[in-house]
């Protein structure tokens, strides 16, 4: 018998759940994809050890999703994320300057998102994702050093706001869609703990210093493609998004 049927929930509670887990085996496999490509770009021995170390800890974090979603299902989640790969494969950096961004951005979205859930009132989820948030804790300071490193030698200052914007999207895109119907109810279950549009603020709040050490703006969100939250405190909007319309969401997950 599986954790669902064992549950006593109801056909949505069961749906739901199947969806959280579903879509963070992607993050995490999609994760490992992403530091994987770019191994080529890193450029000395104590990043690549770094690297390498946080492709398998974000292998080992898919595997302990997977398990979990076995139990709860009885079924495999390996080809339903890797159709989703298939039919939405996650960007790829092109050199190591986007690699540091999207450890500081992509990963750290991945983080925030987490700790939403590490209060679930379904158990086996709270145990993996207290177990993968802890692990990620490490990560976080690593690229935010690596972005402000590399952006004061003033090599990336034409490129550095249009690839800051493209991970920034990819980080934000990481909470779902502010006010959905499906995160009240996840909220209302105790599966999760707040909307994304706060999430998405202490997110935002998180990466200002780094931010303002790199010379970087914060674009209004809506250029991003991004439905977010309210910000009256932010500074001034800069100029208009450096990301080319084509490469602007048409809007985000409700999950």
């Amino acid at each position: 018998m599986t954790k669902a049927q064992e549950s006593g929930g109801d056909d949505r509670w069961q749906r739901t759940l199947v969806q959280m887990m579903q879509g963070q085996a992607y993050r995490e496999l999609a994760a490992a994809h992403l530091f994987g490509h770019g191994l080529q770009f890193v450029p000395e021995m104590r990043w690549l050890k770094l690297f390498t170390w946080h492709i398998r800890e974000e292998l080992e974090h898919y595997e302990a999703v997977a398990r979990m979603y076995r139990d709860f299902t009885g079924e495999s989640v390996e080809p339903i994320v890797n159709a989703r790969l298939e039919e939405r494969p996650v960007p790829l950096a092109g050199s190591f300057y986007e690699l540091a961004m999207a450890q500081f951005l992509y990963d750290r979205g991945g983080f925030w998102q987490l700790r939403e859930y590490e209060e679930c009132s379904f158990e086996p989820y709270r145990k993996v994702v207290r177990k993968i948030v802890e692990e990620e804790r490490g990560h976080q300071a690593l690229g935010e050093r690596l972005v402000v490193e590399l952006t004061r030698t003033g090599r990336y200052d034409a490129d550095k706001q249009k690839i800051f914007e493209r991970w920034l999207r990819q980080g934000l895109l990481s909470f779902g869609r502010p006010g959905s119907e499906g995160a009240r109810y996840a909220i209302a279950k105790g599966l999760k703990k707040r909307d994304p549009a706060e999430v998405m603020r202490d997110f935002l709040d998180d990466i200002q210093a780094a931010m303002r050490l790199a010379g970087l703006v914060l674009p209004p969100l809506a250029a991003l493609g991004i439905e977010g939250p309210q910000r009256p405190e932010s500074p001034a909007p800069g100029p208009e998004s450096a990301l080319p319309r084509t490469e602007r969401s048409a809007g985000q997950p409700a999950a």
